[in-house]
């Protein structure tokens, strides 16, 4: 039993509006297969990793820097520039997230304010991930190892309690940065998960690896529908699986 990364969500108060934005600045296109378990619209990644980039209705107000955000590589400095100039063009805004004057990538948020980097040249790290290169997180060397073990994915980075995994297809990566853990945010990203058998049992094994479920009564951060399952990693970040396709 396991589970596919189908999406990567943003919580959004314009779901359409912001996956005009992200569509526009990296020329994605939108999923057009209806799907009752996932409530937002989705564009398709584009890259290897398969999953898509999703944009949920959400009420909740974001308090606090993203715990994950995207990190965009860059094929020349001019490539680094004309992303920025486009981001930009677009309705992003640049962001100081404590980075400093001489920092090499540039922060941005986008027209909701969820923070992210386009990636100087020469990231060797990123090579061949695709424009989408890496989430990277906020979070410990053990959820790191959750998600590894979650996803199937081979960690490709364990070092200094930094963590990082890579879909066998290539893609993008997810990476965690070590501890201390940001605040939560309020509003962020958020992992969905499609079981590849049955919902439940796929439930059940996620809680043994560390998981715990999550009261959706309580959460206004989407809405939840299809008969997805909410539950939250063990640094608490929420993620849902999905009733199975």
């Amino acid at each position: 039993m396991s589970s596919r990364l189908f999406a990567i969500s943003f919580d959004a108060h314009r779901p359409e509006h912001l996956a005009r934005f992200w569509s526009g600045l990296l020329g994605l296109k939108r999923a057009d297969e209806a799907d009752d378990s996932f409530d937002g619209v989705a564009l398709l990644s584009g890259n290897d990793a398969g999953y898509r980039l999703g944009f949920r209705p959400a009420e909740s107000r974001k308090t606090a820097q993203n715990r994950l955000h995207f990190d965009l590589p860059s094929s020349s400095a001019s490539d680094q520039q004309e992303t920025v100039a486009r981001a930009l063009e677009l309705g992003a805004r640049h962001c100081d997230v404590g980075q400093g004057p001489d920092a090499s990538h540039t922060v941005l948020a986008d027209p909701e304010g969820n923070e992210f980097c386009v990636i100087e040249p020469g990231n060797d790290f990123l090579a061949g991930c695709g424009r989408l290169g890496a989430l990277a997180c906020d979070g410990s060397r053990a959820v790191g190892y959750f998600w590894s073990a979650a996803l199937g994915w081979p960690l490709v980075w364990d070092q200094d309690e930094e963590t990082a995994v890579q879909s066998p297809d290539g893609g993008t990566k997810l990476t965690w940065g070590g501890p201390p853990l940001m605040p939560d945010p309020g509003r962020d990203l958020h992992l969905d998960l499609a079981p590849d058998g049955d919902q439940q049992a796929e439930v059940e094994r996620l809680l043994s690896l560390g998981a715990r479920r999550l009261d959706s009564t309580r959460l206004d951060s989407a809405r939840v529908g299809g008969g997805t399952v909410l539950l939250a990693d063990p640094d608490g970040n929420e993620f849902r699986v999905l009733a199975r396709r």
